[in-house]
C-alpha cells in the first residue's frame, strides 16, 4: 500500500458501489441499488447474491472472519466475530456466507443496556443489515474482519441502538420534504439529511496515561493543579505538528482512507496536546458509522507511537475541552443543497422555507437539542469560555438576518450575498466572503449552507444528535407544507408564512458574543431555555411533547424514549459515582501517603536545625501549611465517602440530582485541595504525573 499514491487506497477496504457494480449481476445490482437511493423495500431473493460476492471478495483481501457491527446504546460499537469455515463430513472445510446470514444475526439483548425494554432473562436480539451504509474490512493485528453495519432490536423489534431511529428520522425528513418540494413542483427521487463531523482529540504519552488512575478509569483527570503555562499565548492552534503526532495522523488519514472514510483536514487544537481531524461531509447514516470507526481508529494507532488518544469532553481542567461539531444540511439524491442561498437568497424561496423550518425546529425543540448532548462528561466542558453556551440560540450572520427582518417589515430584498475582499496589497487576488461570518460562541451556526451544531462533545454518538435534530425540522417541515398545500395564492402564502415564523421563533436567533454576561441577561428576558447540565435536561426527552413529537414521525415510540431516558439517567449516575470512588482511592492509596511522607521528611528537617540551633522558620512555615492543607484533606475525604456511603441508585432523577448536588460538590471541594498540595509536594513524592508533565511532554 506505501508505494501506491494515496487516491489508489481509497475505499479499498470497502464493498463501495465500484466492487458491487463489478461483481453482481446487473439485475442484482440494480435492485440493491434501488433500496439504498430510493428507500424501497430490499428484495430478500437477491440476498444469497450479495453475500456470496461479499464473501468472495472479503476472502480474497484476506479476511477469514465477518461481523454484524452494531451500535448498542453504551455510546460504543459491539461486534460479535464468525469464521467463514464450515467442516464437512470428510474433514475438510468449505467457506459459507448465506443471505440469511448477511440478514440477519442473533444477539444477546441482555447485556446491552436497554432502559428496562427487556428482563436479564429475555436474551433474544436481532442485528438487521443496513445496506444503505456499505459494508467495509477492519483492520488489526489479528487480520482483516468483514464489518457489516447493521441495525440492532430487541425480540420484539424494540430499537436497542442509535441506528435504527436515525434511519427512521431521515425517513421521515425524506418523505416531508419532498412533500414540501412538489408544492413548487420540483421533484426529486429522495432528500438526505448530509454530516461532518469534526472531531476533536488529545494526545498524550503512553507511560504518563498509564500513571494516572483517573484518566485510565474516567477519561479525565479529577486531580491536577493549574500549570505554569496553558494556551494563553494561543501559540498550538494551527501550529507546527510534533513529528510522531504526524507519524500517527499519517497512518490515521491511511486506515481511514482505506476504510472509505474520507478524512480531510487535521491540525493543532487550541489546547496543547489538542487536535483534529475533520472528514468531508456525506449521507447522515454513513457519517454516523464513520465517526464511531474513526475514534476506534484514533485509540487503536496512537498505542503504535507510544500515545494516548484521549475523547473525554474535558480530560484537563484549564484548558480547552473537546466537541465534536455537526455539520448538518439538508441535499436531493440530484446533488442540490437546499441550504445553498445562491447569488440572491431573497429570491430563493426553497432556501428561505428551509431556513425558516430549522429556526423554528430549534426554538421549539431547543430543550431537545440540548439533551442531545448532555453526558456528565460533557457538563465538564459547556458553558465554559471555550465551548458554545448550555443556552441554544442560532447565529444567522448580518445579510441572511436582514433578509429575514426585511421579510418581516415588508420591505424590498436586495441582497448580493457576494462581497469582496480588499487586502491593499496588488500582488495579492481579490476574493469573496461567505454569506455570514463563523460565530464560534453560537451553539447551532448558519455558516453558508450548513448549520454548525457545536455542543456535542467528543465522545458523543452522532446518531442520537442528528435523530434528534433530523425529528425536530421534520416537524416543522411537515408545518410548512401543510399550511401551503392547498394554497390559492402561493406567493403571498409564502411571504406570510415566512413572515409569521420568524416573528415568532426570532428570539433564537442572536449573532453576538454568546459568553458575554449581557447575553445570559438578553436569553433570560427572551425566556431561553438555561439547561445548565445533564440533570435538569434529561425530563425533555419523555414529556408528552416529545412524545407526540416521535411517535407522530415513527422515530421512536413512547417505551423507547422512556427507555433512552432511564440509560442516561443511569449512565450519569454511574459516571459521577466511578469519579467518586476513584478520588477516594487515589486520594488514600497515593495524595495522602505522599503528603505524609514528606511531612516526615520536613519534621526531621525541622527537628535537626532545631538541635543544630539554626533558623528553621522556612521549613517550619511550610510544614505548618502543608499540615493544615492535609488536615484539610482528610476531612474531604470523609465528607466524599460519607455521600458516596449515602448515594441511593434506586431512586430515578432524584438519583441524579443527589449526585450533581452532593456528590460532585464534595468531590469538587476534595480537588481544591490536593490540587494546593501538589503545588507544595517535591515532583519527585509527588505520585502521579502533573499536567505540566503531560499536556507538554516532548516525547
Amino acid at each position: 500500500m506505501e508505494n501506491k499514491r494515496f487516491n489508489e487506497i481509497y475505499g479499498c477496504n470497502v464493498f463501495n458501489d465500484a466492487v458491487m457494480r463489478d461483481r453482481l449481476p446487473k439485475d442484482v445490482y440494480k435492485s440493491l441499488r434501488k433500496s439504498i437511493d430510493e428507500g424501497e423495500l430490499l428484495n430478500n431473493d437477491i440476498a444469497d447474491t450479495v453475500a456470496g460476492a461479499l464473501k468472495n471478495w472479503a476472502i480474497e483481501k484476506g479476511a477469514t472472519h465477518f461481523t454484524h457491527w452494531f451500535q448498542p446504546l453504551n455510546g460504543f460499537t459491539a461486534e460479535k466475530h464468525d469464521s467463514f469455515l464450515v467442516p464437512t463430513s470428510e474433514g475438510t472445510a468449505i467457506t459459507n456466507f448465506s443471505g440469511k446470514m448477511l440478514i440477519k444475526s442473533e444477539t444477546d439483548a441482555s447485556s446491552f443496556p436497554s432502559g428496562g425494554m427487556r428482563a436479564v432473562f429475555e436474551a433474544r436480539g436481532y442485528t438487521a443489515w443496513d445496506c444503505t451504509s456499505p459494508a467495509f474490512l477492519k483492520q488489526n493485528k489479528a487480520g482483516l474482519t468483514l464489518c457489516i453495519p447493521t441495525a440492532f432490536c430487541s425480540y420484539n423489534g424494540n430499537a436497542l441502538d442509535e441506528k435504527m431511529p436515525l434511519l427512521r428520522s431521515m425517513e421521515a425528513i425524506n418523505k416531508h420534504t419532498k412533500r414540501l418540494l412538489n408544492i413548487f413542483k420540483e421533484n426529486t427521487k429522495k432528500v438526505i439529511t448530509t454530516v461532518g463531523g469534526e472531531q476533536e482529540y488529545f494526545l498524550i504519552d503512553k507511560e504518563l496515561y498509564d500513571k494516572r488512575m483517573d484518566l485510565s478509569l474516567t477519561g479525565r483527570t479529577l486531580f491536577g493543579a493549574k500549570p505554569p503555562k496553558g494556551q494563553e499565548f494561543k501559540d498550538h492552534y494551527y501550529g507546527i505538528i510534533r513529528e510522531n503526532v504526524a507519524q500517527f495522523m499519517k497512518e490515521l488519514d491511511t486506515e481511514l482512507w482505506k476504510a472509505g472514510v474520507p478524512a480531510k483536514t487535521k491540525h493543532n487544537e487550541a489546547a496543547p496536546s489538542q487536535h483534529e481531524l475533520a472528514p468531508v461531509y456525506t449521507t447522515s447514516n454513513i457519517a454516523c458509522d464513520q465517526n464511531q470507526l474513526i475514534m476506534e481508529t484514533m485509540k487503536r494507532l496512537a498505542n503504535h507511537y507510544n500515545l494516548e488518544c484521549l475523547l473525554h469532553e474535558k480530560p484537563f481542567s484549564y484548558i480547552n475541552g473537546s466537541g465534536k461539531h455537526n455539520n448538518w444540511s439538508l441535499e436531493t439524491a440530484e446533488g442540490r443543497n437546499l441550504l445553498e442561498p445562491g447569488k440572491t437568497p431573497h429570491e430563493n424561496i426553497i432556501f428561505l422555507l428551509i431556513l425558516s423550518a430549522v429556526i423554528r425546529a430549534v426554538d421549539k425543540y431547543a430543550g431537545l437539542m440540548r439533551l442531545s448532548t448532555a453526558s456528565a462528561e460533557n457538563d465538564c466542558r459547556l458553558g465554559g469560555y471555550e465551548a458554545p453556551p448550555v443556552i441554544i440560540s442560532i447565529f444567522l450572520g448580518e445579510q441572511i438576518t436582514e433578509i429575514f427582518e426585511n421579510i418581516l417589515l415588508d420591505k424590498s430584498n436586495t441582497s448580493n450575498i457576494k462581497k469582496t475582499v480588499e487586502f491593499g496589497v496588488p500582488s495579492l487576488p481579490e476574493i469573496y466572503t461567505d454569506s455570514t461570518d463563523r460565530n464560534r460562541t453560537s451553539p447551532c451556526a448558519f455558516t453558508g449552507n450548513k448549520f454548525e451544531f457545536r455542543m456535542p462533545g467528543s465522545s458523543t454518538q452522532l446518531a442520537f444528535v442528528n435523530t434528534i435534530f433530523n425529528t425536530a425540522v421534520t416537524e416543522s417541515i411537515d408545518y410548512i407544507a401543510t399550511q401551503l398545500e392547498n394554497s390559492k395564492d402561493l406567493s403571498k402564502d409564502v411571504s406570510n408564512l415566512i413572515k409569521s415564523m420568524y416573528k415568532e421563533h426570532k428570539k433564537i436567533i442572536f449573532n453576538g458574543n454568546g459568553y458575554s454576561d449581557e447575553w445570559l441577561k438578553e436569553a433570560k428576558k427572551r425566556k431561553l431555555n438555561n439547561f445548565s447540565d445533564t440533570v435538569s435536561c434529561i425530563p425533555e426527552l419523555s414529556n408528552q411533547d416529545s412524545i407526540d413529537l416521535f411517535t407522530k414521525y415513527n422515530v421512536y415510540t413512547a417505551d423507547e424514549l422512556k427507555a433512552r431516558t432511564e440509560i442516561i439517567t443511569e449512565k450519569y449516575e454511574k459516571q459521577i459515582n466511578v469519579e467518586a470512588n476513584t478520588m477516594l482511592y487515589m486520594a488514600n492509596r497515593l495524595i495522602l501517603p505522599a503528603c505524609i511522607n514528606y511531612i516526615t521528611i520536613l519534621s526531621s528537617q525541622v527537628k535537626r536545625l532545631k538541635e543544630l540551633v539554626l533558623d528553621n522558620n522556612a521549613q517550619y512555615n511550610l510544614l505548618n501549611k502543608i499540615n493544615n492543607s492535609l488536615q484539610e484533606l482528610s476531612n474531604g475525604i470523609c465528607e466524599l465517602e460519607k455521600t458516596v456511603v449515602n448515594f441511593n441508585k434506586d431512586n430515578g432523577l432524584s438519583s441524579a440530582v443527589y449526585c450533581r448536588d452532593i456528590i460532585l460538590v464534595k468531590m469538587n471541594e476534595l480537588r481544591k485541595h490536593t490540587d494546593y498540595l501538589e503545588t507544595l509536594i517535591p515532583s519527585d513524592l509527588w505520585p502521579m504525573p502533573t499536567y505540566t508533565d503531560m499536556i507538554f511532554y516532548k516525547n
